[in-house]
């Protein structure tokens, strides 16, 4: 049963949270997780004594992963395929394998529990970075098509070794596999049909259709013990084309999944916060923030500099951001056992450190010239 007055504060979060990222200009999803935060610790707010709201902030979760897989550009991932590519895998795997040795043997973690955090760490957020290249107006750029592609390489990493490295192989993968690959022939060509004969029309079809595709292929993946973001991801790139040329639709179910599914989310991540084991932690999350940042340089800028000379510290800072993947890895862990709140906690003020810091020096002295 849905307490009113628990989804009254969680509503009251998430106009506040609009409220302050107009007057700051920070992405209301940092926000929200802070404001989660506070009310998980100073107003009573558990999201595990409220089933509906652990499920709906799943739900958002999953939403959230197709849109991004959905802002995707196919044909510019096509013709930067080298460049993204490159960039991309570098940027998962530098920090993932920086994260995963220094959890493991600098702060002692478990083994699962370091896979976890280089997961966690390997991301780039393409809610922040798409925020970023739209407002400057460089997304339309070559420099911005090669930074979104890599950025949809290194999460497309980061979702599949989230979602392969706690699995046991079994025949429901099989299915999964199979599922997807139907998927990519059946639904793009469904959908465009769909939405031809839908148009105009009243019943929001369009959408109903895309969430039941999207939560299907979910359930699927949870029976196959997949984390539900891997196929969402891949569904949003499938759909990217048709979503490009029906950008109504695409905006309206952006406008519900924004206005209320992904609050729940971040919102739901924030309470799980202790603000106790982050300030007992806070020099471990400087130092994970470090490491983060530093491997993502290391492994990020000598490639960016052979495409993207001119740009290749503003590109190296956007792809150093974390967010939306980062936090999701970080809650399956804490879903699982396989982290404790101490842990989540550490990882997740981590993640908006990164979320926050590289985005403002990229924007303060690497902007490119004319943006």
């Amino acid at each position: 049963m849905i307490d009113t007055w628990t989804l009254a504060l969680v509503l009251t979060i998430t106009v506040v949270s609009a409220l302050f990222s107009l007057r700051l200009g920070v992405t209301v999803a940092i926000i929200e997780i802070v404001l989660g935060m506070i009310a998980g610790s100073f107003f009573g707010l558990t999201a595990s004594d409220h089933e509906w709201l652990v499920f709906l902030a799943g739900l958002g979760s999953i939403v959230l992963t197709f849109l991004a897989g959905a802002e995707i550009d196919p044909d510019a991932l096509k013709k930067t395929w080298k460049a993204s590519t490159s960039i991309g895998m570098i940027s998962f795997l530098a920090p993932f394998l920086g994260a995963l040795l220094f959890a493991y043997y600098v702060l002692g973690w478990s083994w699962d529990a370091s896979l976890i955090t280089g997961v966690a760490l390997s991301t780039t957020s393409v809610a922040v970075v798409y925020v970023v290249l739209t407002e400057t107006q460089i997304a339309r750029t070559a420099t911005g098509k090669v930074i979104l592609s890599a950025c949809f390489i290194t999460d497309l990493g980061t979702a599949i070794a989230l979602s392969m490295l706690f699995t046991a192989p079994n025949w429901y993968m099989i299915v999964l596999v199979v599922a997807l690959v139907l998927a990519t022939v059946i639904v793009p060509r469904a959908l465009a049909w769909l939405f031809q004969k839908a148009k105009g029309r009243s019943g929001e079809l369009e959408i109903k259709a895309l969430l039941l595709v999207v939560v299907l292929l979910g359930a699927l993946a949870e029976v196959a013990g997949v984390h539900a973001v891997l196929p969402a991801y891949i569904l949003g790139l499938l759909t990217a084309r048709l979503m490009s040329k029906n950008r109504e639709i695409l905006v309206r179910m952006r406008t519900i999944a924004l206005a209320f599914l992904t609050s729940f989310f971040f919102i739901t991540a924030g309470t799980y916060v202790s603000l106790t084991a982050v300030a007992s932690g806070i020099g471990i999350v400087l130092v994970l923030f470090l490491v983060k940042v530093g491997f993502k340089f290391g492994g990020v800028l000598p490639v960016t500099r052979r495409f993207i000379r001119r740009e290749a510290v503003y590109t190296t800072l956007l792809m150093s951001t974390g967010l939306t993947f980062g936090t999701i890895s970080a809650q399956f862990g804490l879903s699982t056992g396989i982290i404790d709140v101490s842990q989540f906690s550490i990882l997740v003020m981590t993640v908006l450190l990164t979320a926050i810091v590289p985005t403002i020096i990229a924007q303060r002295y690497y902007t490119p010239k004319g943006a």
